[in-house]
């Protein structure tokens, strides 16, 4: 019985051959991102750096929009308000995100609040502990979305105060850091000491890049990037152990070999994989990005960039590193030893 074969068996690219050309790309993405921190900034949202959040929801007759809304919102004295919709192009839906805001009151604050959003908002409140300068801040934003666009219904009110995102943020930056550093463990567990290192710069390479990106182009980090960047881990992990796999049973089967043509050879008869698992998954990101909404989009551009970086730190940086190390080792032991893992 026949099986359908993406990449034709006998396949012999020589990926090693590039790896000099492939470190050079990551270390200079890796550089372009550090270097973008500084310049440009990391753009937090409200989940690290502390905020409000608000959910409207608008009439069908009032044609509601982001930037009208943005620029009523913005009279009320809220610095730079995010203003998204969501559900959909014809949604009536918007959530209203902000950090800051003066204590400046907006001309419009004699404009009437109806009951239901009053208790609406003091249920909300109390649910959430805002205080008592966010509770005025969101009576400001009402009073001008009601008078400049229409009477909108109060679905969320959501708060993080400065020192809850920061231990947010704290939290996940040590979440990464122990993943990686069980990885460790388990490749060396699982494999050989001169396997961990490869596999944990490999995933160092993928969350540094992923972020770098964000950081050059202006993206808010939120808890749902923070969420990607975790199972771009795994994903990239997985990738790697496969082709580790298939390195440890190639030299099984040989009692001399050159680890340049045992890497390749691995590499190449894992590539049908390697391409089905990432093509589906980024087929799956892709449609996440196009049709998931605004409140959805860090989350599948992180994890777009996440599938293609995993991809090709696998191939490019963890099989060469392997090979970096097992050359050190056989330099130190002799040059009658051969190379072995």
């Amino acid at each position: 019985m026949r099986f359908f074969q993406l990449i034709p068996s006998g396949t012999q690219i020589d990926f090693i051959a590039k790896r000099r050309l492939c470190v050079g790309i990551s270390v200079a993405l890796l550089l372009a991102g550090l270097l973008a921190v500084p310049l440009r900034g990391v753009k937090l949202g409200i989940d690290f750096a502390g905020g409000t959040k608000i959910e409207f929801r608008f009439p069908p007759e009032a044609r509601a929009s982001e930037g009208p809304i943005r620029e009523a919102v913005g009279a009320c004295g809220v610095a730079s308000p995010s203003v998204v919709r969501y559900g959909g192009p014809d949604s009536h839906d918007f959530v209203i995100q902000f950090q800051e805001a003066t204590e400046a009151p907006p001309s419009d604050a004699s404009c009437p609040i109806t009951d239901a959003q009053r208790a609406a908002l003091e249920r909300a409140r109390e649910a959430a502990g805002g205080s008592r300068a966010a509770d005025e801040r969101i009576d400001r934003i009402t009073y001008a979305l009601t008078n400049r666009i229409a009477e909108p219904e109060v679905l969320s009110v959501g708060f993080v105060g400065p020192r809850v995102g920061d231990e947010l943020r704290r939290d996940g930056i040590a979440a990464i850091a122990i993943a990686c550093g069980l990885i460790l463990v388990y490749i060396a567990f699982r494999f050989n000491t001169r396997y961990a290192p490869g596999a944990v710069v490999a995933l160092v390479h993928d969350i540094g890049i992923t972020a770098g990106f964000f950081v050059i182009f202006g993206w808010e980090f939120d808890l749902s990037v923070l969420a990607a960047m975790l199972a771009i881990l795994g994903y990239s992990l997985n990738d790697t152990i496969i082709v580790y796999d298939r390195i440890r049973e190639l030299m099984a089967l040989h009692t001399k070999y050159d680890l340049a043509d045992v890497l390749n050879r691995a590499v190449n008869v894992t590539l049908s994989r390697t391409i089905l698992t990432a093509g589906t998954t980024l087929i799956s990101a892709l449609v996440l990005l196009a049709l998931g909404g605004e409140v959805l989009r860090p989350f599948a551009v992180a994890m777009v960039i996440g599938v293609l970086v995993g991809t090709y730190s696998s191939i490019f940086i963890a099989a060469p590193i392997l090979l970096w190390l097992e050359q050190r080792a056989a330099a130190g032991a002799g040059p009658a030893k051969p190379a072995r893992a």
